[in-house]
């Protein structure tokens, strides 16, 4: 589990990073949209050699997924290019904020009622308070 949360902080770590370097490629070339299909063609390219190196079996069987499943694809797209336009304007520290916000909410209900075929687990009193409090510090950090 260790492993886990390590990765997980790491990839938390680098969501600001992401968007402070997006955010100054949209600005440098005039284009945040420019800048986020740049972004995805990297992605996509690093995402297609891991798949060939680790299974590339998953994509045969990709024709049998539900296809509401593809709308993760839809909603990066999404967060990319608002971070990208919108964080050289409100600022990483804000836009990151408000997107760790809507990660703390959207998760505790996706935990709550076991969407998408999550793992439930019931939004109790500690649990709301404990999500408060974070929302909260994250709050703090971006007070001056």
């Amino acid at each position: 589990m260790a492993q886990y949360a390590i990765i997980m902080l790491i990839a938390g770590i680098g969501i600001p990073v992401l968007a402070a370097l997006n955010a100054q490629l949209g600005g440098r070339i005039g284009s945040p949209a420019a800048a986020a299909t740049v972004l995805f063609i990297i992605a996509f390219s690093v995402s297609l050699a891991v798949t060939l190196m680790t299974g590339p079996q998953g994509f045969a069987r990709m024709i049998g997924a539900p296809k509401h499943l593809f709308l993760a694809g839809l909603l990066v797209a999404f967060y990319i290019l608002s971070i990208t336009y919108i964080a050289p304007h409100f600022g990483i520290g804000n836009a990151v904020f408000f997107v760790l916000l809507g990660q703390l909410i959207s998760a505790a209900a996706i935990d709550h009622f076991g969407l998408f075929g999550a793992q439930i687990s019931p939004l109790g009193l500690a649990r709301a308070g404990g999500i408060a409090l974070m929302a909260a510090g994250v709050w703090l950090t971006q007070q001056v």
